[in-house]
């Protein structure tokens, strides 16, 4: 295996504009220039439209914090009765300070799953770090939950199903709907129709103080991901006063502060998906491995040669391989749930 990535010069170029502005907008003293970060962050046009099949629409959860999400169903099924509409809700990533619901690669990412699944797809507007800190993103991330919960929601189409919810996320929303599950799980009295059973966790974001094998190996070789960059994005993001530990439970969910999850029985049915050239893998990896050993239902998927977000870039071919194993994994489960 080569120690650099197969990446065209295009892709190497729009991934070196994206690392170096988020890089220029990171100072020193912890805080983001994201009037810099606006040039980079093209968003979306706003909704509502129809593209490709996909109806959006955006929906305000707690305008007091700015809380939404951008709402994507698919035209083709959303007035056969005969057919019931997963919903998944999607948290972006960004490692907690970068990037929106309203994103363009998230736009895009969000309109292929809500096609190809199909399914109704809830992207999630958190707030970010370094302005709101650990667990802001957290709370906004379940109180969605709770919202859809509620129902009666402008826009839902009638034959969505919140009994057959998924969350899914990448890097920092891998994280993010990691905490959201166990949250869920440890509070599932409170939710009346809302039934979350199943968890994509799409390289996800962890870590350690330890430095482990493919972070040292990888660091500097593969794009968007490397220690600096990682070290900067878990310190401005833990609370103020608490340090820098990335031995924190939110950080290394299995490490020596970690919650122990395994008495949780609604932890929903999990995949993990690996790059071959994501220096954080081994980190996804202990993940996977924490999962099985608490009792939770985890699968593993691992692309060789992807590397960090490698499904949010339209020139890398495993991208659409991805959303036909996530088609797979969403519908498996439901059946399963429906055999019960």
């Amino acid at each position: 295996m080569s120690t650099k990535p197969e990446i065209s010069w295009s892709l190497n170029v729009i991934l070196s504009l994206l690392s170096n502005v988020t890089d220029f907008a990171r100072r020193s003293n912890g805080t983001v220039n994201r009037r810099l970060l606006s040039y980079l962050d093209v968003m979306a046009k706003g909704p509502p439209q129809t593209v490709n099949g996909v109806k959006t629409s955006d929906v305000t959860v707690d305008p007091t914090r700015n809380l939404w999400f951008r709402l994507y169903v698919p035209t083709d099924h959303v007035n056969d009765p005969s057919i019931s509409l997963p919903v998944i809700v999607y948290f972006h990533g960004g490692g907690f300070t970068f990037m929106s619901a309203d994103t363009n690669m998230y736009d895009w990412v969000c309109r292929k799953i809500a096609r190809h699944v199909p399914a109704v797809v809830v992207s999630v507007n958190y707030r970010l770090s370094p302005e709101y800190r650990y667990p802001s993103q957290y709370d906004d991330g379940f109180d969605t939950l709770k919202f859809l919960d509620r129902g009666d929601i402008e826009g839902f189409p009638r034959n969505a199903d919140v009994s057959r919810c998924f969350m899914a996320g990448d890097s920092a929303g891998g994280n993010l709907g990691h905490h959201v599950a166990r949250r869920y799980a440890e509070r599932v009295t409170e939710f009346n129709k809302l039934r979350a059973i199943g968890l994509i966790a799409i390289q996800p974001f962890f870590g350690g103080e330890e430095r482990t094998g493919s972070e040292t190996r990888l660091d500097g070789l593969t794009p968007i991901v490397n220690l600096e960059r990682c070290d900067w994005h878990w310190k401005v993001f833990l609370p103020e006063g608490s340090g820098s530990d990335r031995d924190h439970e939110v950080i290394n969910v299995f490490g020596p502060n970690a919650v122990d999850i395994s008495g949780l029985k609604d932890f929903p049915v999990t995949l993990v998906v690996i790059g071959g050239y994501d220096p954080l893998q081994d980190w996804q990896r202990r993940y996977y491995e924490g999962l099985k050993m608490s009792g939770i239902n985890a699968r593993l998927l691992e692309y060789p040669g992807g590397i960090h977000c490698f499904f949010l870039f339209s020139q890398l071919p495993q991208g659409s391989l991805l959303i036909t194993e996530l088609k797979n994994f969403v519908h498996e489960v439901s059946r399963n749930l429906e055999i019960k």
